[in-house]
């Protein structure tokens, strides 16, 4: 019995012992839980140095040659100024109204059941699955003052097509499926037991919506406008048919690139690229902290 109880301390006395630096278990909490962690790493930056970061490096470079004065002049050109101001103003208006439709429309999808509903589910993405130049070509056909809905409009003096009107709606179409697909999951985790807390509560639809909904979506919908944003800046194909091209009037950012690159001015063509570059990196850095900022408020985990 005496021997027994020995053994039984000094297993004790060995269990509270400090583990040594090159234990087992010191050992295996320096390994990564995924296998070839290194080598993932290494070939994602090498891809995204190839795909992305070099083509940018190439634009800085060109638009180098001109110097800072001269990218100064490059965009401060009273045609590239109003496509500027033109550019960014409509993509402004395009977001704001996919805030609103986008965000109902994924509510319509989560929330309720009714036939037609997968249709309508793959519809949203039918701007990411046809060529922009179809979008393009089928909005000028549909609001031309002669065609199946701008002839309406054309007896009161509206006109939609080849005006900043056709822009802000090609912009729409192009860019609401950023909106909805950002928002769509999160109302489908968003239990309804919240809602149904709050009304039993006594709050109103609005104030539940306001108070309970919103929060809860203010993520997505930092994210998704963002994209939003960045996407209608830079969209070509779809605003080239309907926009009407007339300078200082329905000239956007990217033709005037277009328009220096077959005049042969690179260098101007890459000020303006770089120009609208900046602006997105700075709106979607924007988002993104603003995210971070709304993530950590309510006690998420930051991504």
């Amino acid at each position: 019995m005496a021997s027994i109880n020995a053994n039984h301390q000094a297993d004790l006395t060995s269990n509270n012992q400090p583990k040594t630096p090159n234990s087992p278990l010191k050992r295996n909490k320096k390994r990564h839980i995924m296998p070839f962690f290194n080598l993932s790493l290494g070939i994602s930056v090498l891809a995204l140095s190839i795909i992305v970061l070099l083509p940018f490096v190439a634009m800085v470079m060109t638009t180098a040659d001109i110097g800072v004065a001269g990218f100064i002049k490059t965009i401060t050109e009273p045609r590239v100024k109003a496509a500027i101001e033109l550019s960014l103003k409509m993509s402004l208006l395009a977001t704001l109204t996919n805030l609103v439709f986008g965000t109902l429309i994924a509510w319509v999808l989560v929330r309720y059941e009714f036939w037609g509903k997968s249709i309508l589910n793959a519809l949203v993405d039918l701007p990411f699955a046809l060529p922009t130049a179809v979008m393009g070509i089928s909005l000028a056909t549909l609001y031309a003052p002669n065609g199946l809905i701008g002839q309406f409009f054309a007896p009161f003096g509206i006109k939609i097509a080849f005006t900043p009107i056709g822009i802000w709606l090609a912009l729409i179409v192009v860019s609401l499926p950023f909106i909805v697909r950002a928002v769509q999951p999160v109302l489908a985790e968003l239990s309804p037991e919240y809602e149904e807390a709050a009304s039993v509560l006594g709050a109103g639809r609005l104030t539940t919506f306001r108070r309970v909904i919103l929060p809860e979506l203010y993520p997505a919908l930092l994210m998704g406008s963002g994209m939003m944003f960045a996407r209608a800046t830079g969209e070509y194909g779809s605003v080239i048919f309907i926009a009407g091209n007339l300078p200082m009037k329905s000239e956007i950012l990217p033709l005037i690139i277009i328009g220096k690159l077959e005049s042969f001015d690179v260098q101007g063509a890459a000020a303006v690229a770089l120009f609208m570059l900046m602006i997105s990196f700075v709106i979607l850095f924007a988002i993104n902290a603003l995210q971070w900022l709304f993530t950590k408020r309510m006690g998420g985990a930051s991504v």
